[in-house]
């Protein structure tokens, strides 16, 4: 199942050092605060910092008791209390809320804020502003990037779409830039760097360029080519329904640093909550592959771990114990992963039956190539009338109407985020688009929709999606039709054989071209902001080195699962190893629930 791969792909740094680090950090600001003291931590914390330190050693440093943040009285009874929170300014009002009140009742305690990543001067104005500021210490913890696999760092910066691209706050930028400074004094230098995009071109490539020249060459061991994407150039892949195994698990079960699999998957009576990385063997696997592959691969796994089992039969008392001793307890564990990835399969199975999943993605591709268009507009009007969670409204005047009128009249922010950000584009009189480019041009989706949206209207009148996907050679739907699944040929296998991601073949391209030489047209009709900057101490020879064929990639907007597995797979093609760095990872539902997100 697992495709095979260049036997001279390099080998990746080792990022648990990130945890390490982290941890200490973390340690060295609680005891700051010596003695007993309860913590409080935000509900978005807890899970990542499950991963840096447990429960076990916070007590070890005098954490008492732990409680969530949940915006409501406290009843903690320790004189020391430690928040741990993100920036957010309505955190710290009920934090200034929850010591005026302790003022009020004739309780004098302790306080201590620390910020992760980073502290604003936005909440150190709230605390002036309600009368605590000489009340509570603050701090920061630096933690910017969490490893969720071996090449997969998050910034769990899950904001960095709304502030950015709809709010126009760029604050999150520079927390990006802080953690390349970061890789880059761990890791060794950057040693080519490319990128496109507003906030990539702006911020992140003036500080790539300070950090290149101040590389000292012959001391490092290591060097990274680093390529830096904004959401910005592709908001089609990450609004298409995704087919690969570990997509599909996050499209349905939500994947936040574990996922939770229910009793329909666990047959028993209880959820249970299962870390999904390299180090699931039968996970390992599948991930990558097209949904299609995976009950076959299952079946075959269950056979071969059942032939493994039957070797018990006839063996002597010595072959038994050596049986029970090296393979028995891999065999179990094997055996629970395999049950959980079966019963997984089968229930997205039947939830995407339900669906109507292939109807689905048939109008997508076909939105994708600009075929059928009347056909995919009675699916899309079938579905507004059913009220189902996936739309692809038509005409914008008319089906606006219905749409608000079927889901509520608090959907206009909806539409007018999507306005804003460029992805929902109205059709005035006189615009020269042609009759396909405007029938797709007035598509809309809703706040959980997994599905494409008024993107194409953007991209085809603004930034000429059509013209790119012909340019760049994405969108290929006969082809997909004669596509075998079993044997990828390229990466649009992550789509059915549709689509190439956008973001992926851009990398593919400068990677072939070593840089946007020959792309011009293809960047002119993305809006420009692209940019290469080089270290002047860097030798041509640097380049042709193992560690030059290591590809950081950073998405600043967050990508899908979809995305790395396409990744991975022109890494195993070209025998490079992508490292995927990204603020969030992404998909239809969560961009569309940024939509609607009011949180300060």
């Amino acid at each position: 199942m697992a495709h095979s791969a260049r036997r001279d792909a390099p080998e990746l740094p080792d990022f648990s050092l990130l945890k390490r680090l982290a941890r200490d950090q973390l340690i060295y600001l609680l005891e700051q605060l010596p003695g007993k003291k309860d913590l409080f931590i935000e509900a978005d914390l807890m899970s990542p910092l499950d991963r840096i330190a447990n429960v076990t050693m916070l007590k070890q440093h005098d954490v008492d008791k732990l409680y969530k943040v949940e915006n409501t009285p406290i009843f903690s009874t320790c004189d020391q209390i430690c928040f741990l929170i993100r920036p957010r300014i309505q955190t710290v009002k009920w934090i200034a809320d929850t010591v005026n009140a302790d003022k009020a009742a004739g309780k004098f305690r302790k306080y201590k804020i620390i910020f992760t990543p980073q502290k604003f001067y936005a909440c150190e104005t709230v605390l002036e502003e309600q009368g605590i500021y000489g009340d509570v210490s603050t701090d920061e913890w630096a933690f910017y990037l969490l490893p969720l696999d071996d090449d997969i760092i998050s910034l769990e910066l899950p904001e960095f779409f709304r502030d950015n691209f709809l709010e126009g706050d760029q604050r999150w930028v520079t927390t990006g830039g802080s953690a390349l400074h970061l890789l880059h004094s761990l890791f060794g230098p950057f040693s080519k760097v490319y990128g496109i995009g507003r906030c990539a071109k702006v911020r992140v490539g003036q500080l790539l360029l300070d950090l290149l020249d101040k590389n000292c060459y012959d001391c490092v061991t290591l060097s990274i080519l680093f390529l830096t994407f904004c959401l910005d150039v592709d908001f089609v892949t990450p609004l298409c329904s995704q087919v690969v195994y570990e997509g599909l698990v996050d499209d349905i079960f939500r994947i936040k640093w574990c996922v939770e699999f229910g009793p329909d998957v666990t047959t028993a009576d209880k959820s249970m909550k299962v870390m999904l990385n390299s180090q699931d063997k039968v996970f390992s696997e599948i991930r990558n592959e097209h949904f299609s592959n995976v009950f076959g691969f299952l079946s075959q796994k269950a056979r071969n771990l059942q032939t493994a089992y039957d070797k018990r039969r006839g063996m002597d008392i010595k072959q038994m114990r050596t049986f029970v001793s090296e393979e028995l307890k891999g065999l179990k564990q094997e055996h629970r992963l395999l049950s959980l990835h079966i019963g997984a399969s089968e229930s997205m199975m039947k939830k995407k039956t339900k669906q109507d999943f292939q109807e689905l993605l048939k109008t997508e591709h076909s939105l994708l190539e600009g075929f059928d268009i009347r056909e995919c507009i009675t699916y899309i009007e079938e579905h507004i009338n059913r009220q189902v969670d996936r739309l692809l409204p038509k005409d914008y005047r008319s089906l606006k109407t219905q749409y608000l009128q079927s889901y509520g009249i608090e959907h206009l922010l909806t539409f007018a985020n999507l306005r804003q950000l460029g992805l929902l584009v109205e059709q005035q009189p006189g615009d020269a688009l042609t009759a396909m480019e405007s029938k797709v041009g007035k598509l809309v989706n809703d706040k959980t929709a997994e599905k494409l949206t008024g993107a194409f209207s953007s991209l085809a009148k603004k930034s000429n999606f059509r013209a790119l996907s012909k340019k760049l050679a994405l969108v290929s739907f006969v082809a997909a039709v004669f596509y075998d699944l079993r044997v990828p040929r390229d990466m649009a296998y992550v789509f059915s054989g549709a689509y190439i991601p956008l973001s992926c073949k851009l990398i593919e391209q400068v990677l072939e071209r070593d840089g946007w030489t020959g792309l011009e047209e293809v960047t002119r009709m993305l809006n420009g902001n692209e940019f290469v900057v080089t270290g002047e101490a860097i030798s041509d020879a640097r380049f042709k080195t193992d560690s030059q064929r290591i590809i950081l990639v950073m998405f600043l907007g967050g990508c899908s699962y979809s995305e790395i597995s396409a990744l991975r797979f022109l890494g195993r093609e070209k025998g490079y190893k992508f490292i995927v760095l990204t603020t969030a990872i992404i998909n239809s539902a969560r961009l569309m629930e940024a939509m609607l997100d009011n949180h300060v």
